[in-house]
């Protein structure tokens, strides 16, 4: 608690946009409050939030710290506090699905203490600025050395001017002692400058090192926002703020300026020497590197384009305001194949044209209100598209391709136009729901364009479905573990309840090519159903909680087995694409489960869920024991008033048959 003690000293005098950074919604600065010595206790440091195998470890996190929580909120006697803390706790589930962001988000909060650097205040979050701020001072000791160096010359020019009057006098004369003094202090003056040269060579050096290192990491977070850009397709969350970066990018980008100035002016008074040929060298490249990479796609067209058909893209200059004025800057985009694509890593620039695009060119442009500066593709369409042949089985669907942005910038400073591209995520033309939950097969860094691994571990997959489903539903609530065991039963074929599936890998064929066992259908051509059902007619009941979901008939079974007679949940039908149905107790003739039949979209429009509930007599409480019409009652539909015309209104009744698992509408 000693450091929370420290911050929130500070607190008062931070804005409102860095208490906002510091403590977003998903981690409000009331946890940070109330739990700080749980917080400052973990070991934060010790996870690998890349690795998934920990995620079970940040799950445990997650369950202490909203436990936590519900205790301070029943013990604390403000009313206004305590339903403020019951709701803090609820929205802390939803880190269920992603526990390993807790912990990146713990991490920070451990390590967020404000630090005063050159009369600015930065924090663990922003870490590049700290090592820009070190990169700076680095470079004002060069120049501060250089002024040194130009001083002591200066006195040395003066102090041997002064002393070729007194060459060549008598030993004995009384001003030969000045002259000794005089030679005397010649003598320290240049064994000053020789040091002074020295360490200015050396502080070079080290800016050089420093400022390589720290072009390094940006690069990697350039990666990594694309990367996050990426996989927000299947609903993660995404930070899509580009202004701390481009600040990066221009810092970088004066410091690597300052650094060939001081460059050349070495060379100046030490003369071309191997030493200093290099060092230009690796400036050059960094430069070259440095304004190749502030290029990015802000906004992503769609996945999966049509021919014939309109789509949009953004592309943003990090170093926009760096563009040297004068020539208006023009982007122009084309599309390549998927060896185009691989090839641009060689520096291979694609000459074949595989494709024809309207409205392919834009205009870079500076914003002066959002300190942006992009250029807009609005109205592009893709015209005709030039396929390969395919062989076998292959589908349009599986043949990629990608955009492609290049343009010539001028940066001020700079004598030579630099050629910049930047390609875009693989797209393909047509339509097929499929590719866009593909994603979850790519890997990270410094990936090969388009070059997914064959399988992946469960636990990747399985984060990424509970994702897509939130996002496609819209909704808070994802996929709990008993959810997610059910999905890996089903993809893996396998009903064994204490199975661990996590580490198992899944391929793309068991994912979306091989029918599922005694099915016509793919697991994802069945668990995008589910995705349509709810989003179109069950959101409010799954995120409510009102609905299990995923759950395999053993499970099942263990579940319903000691419940009294009517007992029902809701899941998601096994047998048919984008069905619900009702699992239930029923004790007459023997204890069993049934199933009644599963209601599709087509009959959930005709009667809503909540009504055919109320009209099946054989059902009374939901699971665990809640009765039903407690439940669904604000779900039931009130009963129309008597037509004035004297007609009877008309009504649609959910019954059961006495034969097992059918339900009939009336």
């Amino acid at each position: 608690m000693a450091l929370w003690m420290q911050i929130s000293q500070q607190l008062p005098n931070l804005s409102n946009q860095t208490l906002m950074e510091l403590y977003p919604d998903s981690f409000p600065i009331d946890v940070r409050h109330y739990l700080a010595n749980w917080i400052e206790e973990q070991r934060w440091e010790d996870f690998d939030t890349d690795s998934l195998e920990q995620e079970p470890q940040a799950r445990r996190l997650l369950e202490q710290m909203v436990e936590l929580l519900q205790e301070v909120a029943f013990h604390n006697p403000n009313v206004v506090e305590k339903v403020k803390l019951q709701h803090i706790s609820r929205n802390m589930s939803t880190f269920q699905t992603q526990p390993l962001q807790l912990v990146r988000t713990g991490f920070f909060s451990e390590q967020e203490m404000p630090t005063p650097i050159n009369g600015t205040t930065l924090t663990s979050r922003e870490v590049n600025t700290s090592d820009l701020d070190t990169l700076v001072l680095k470079v004002l000791d060069i120049q501060s050395c250089r002024q040194q160096i130009h001083q002591l010359q200066e006195e040395l020019n003066w102090e041997k001017q002064e002393a070729e009057p007194m060459q060549g006098q008598n030993d004995l004369d009384p001003k030969h002692a000045d002259q000794v003094t005089k030679q005397t202090r010649i003598a320290q003056l240049e064994y000053k400058y020789q040091e002074c040269a020295k360490k200015r060579v050396q502080l070079l050096q080290e800016a050089m090192c420093s400022l390589e290192q720290c072009q390094t990491r940006l690069i990697h977070r350039i990666k990594s926002w694309r990367w996050e850009q990426l996989r927000s397709t299947i609903g993660l969350a995404f930070d899509d703020n580009l202004l701390p970066l481009q600040t990066w990018c221009e810092q970088l980008l004066g410091v690597n300026g300052n650094l060939r100035q001081e460059l050349m002016l070495v060379k100046r008074d030490h003369g071309s020497v191997e030493q200093f040929h290099l060092l230009e060298e690796n400036l050059s490249h960094l430069l070259q590197l440095l304004i190749h990479s502030s290029l990015v796609v802000e906004k992503q067209p769609p996945q999966v384009i049509k021919t014939q058909s309109k789509f949009s893209s953004t592309v943003r200059y990090l170093l926009g305001e760096k563009v040297a004025p004068g020539k208006p800057v023009l982007l122009k985009a084309q599309i390549i194949t998927e060896t185009q694509a691989r090839n641009l890593g060689q520096g291979v620039i694609p000459t074949e044209n595989v494709g024809e695009l309207i409205n392919s060119t834009a205009i870079l442009e500076h914003n002066t209100a959002s300190k942006s500066t992009c250029a807009t593709f609005r109205n592009m369409s893709i015209r005709k598209i030039k396929r390969a042949d395919r062989k076998g089985s292959e589908s349009v669907t599986e043949e990629k391709f990608a955009l492609l942005f290049t343009t010539e910038i001028v940066i001020t400073g700079c004598e030579s136009p630099y050629c910049v591209q930047v390609g875009l995520g693989r797209s393909v033309c047509l339509v097929s729901g499929s590719v866009n939950t593909s994603l979850v097969l790519c890997d990270p860094q410094n990936r090969i364009p388009f070059v997914v691994p064959e399988r992946v571990p469960w636990s990747q997959m399985s984060e990424a479905l509970s994702s897509k489903f939130m996002s496609e539903v819209q909704t808070s609530r994802g996929l709990d573990r008993y959810n997610l065991h059910c999905l890996a039963q089903k993809i893996f074929d396998k009903l064994e309840i204490s199975e661990d599936f996590n580490k198992m890998p899944v391929s793309w064929a068991q994912f979306n090519k091989e029918v599922l066992p005694g099915r016509t259908f793919t697991f994802w051509q069945w668990f995008e159903g589910v995705i349509d059902l709810t989003k179109k007619c069950l959101k409010a009941y799954w995120t409510e909680g009102l609905i299990f979901g995923f759950i395999g008939k053993q499970h099942l079974h263990v579940i319903l087995q000691n419940k009294p007679n009517g007992t029902f949940l809701l899941r998601f039908s096994d047998s048919e694409i984008g069905g619900i149905t009702i699992a239930y107790v029923d004790v007459y003739g023997g204890r069993k489960i049934q199933n009644i039949q599963p209601f599709t979209k087509k009959d959930l429009d005709s009667a809503g869920l909540g009504d055919r509930i109320r009209d099946i007599k054989c059902i009374k409480y939901v699971y665990p024991d809640m009765p039903k019409n407690e439940v669904f009652k604000k779900y039931f539909t009130v009963p129309s008033a008597p037509n004035p015309d004297g007609y009877l209104p008309f009504k649609l009744t959910t019954v059961v048959d006495p034969e097992p698992g059918s339900a009939t509408a009336t």
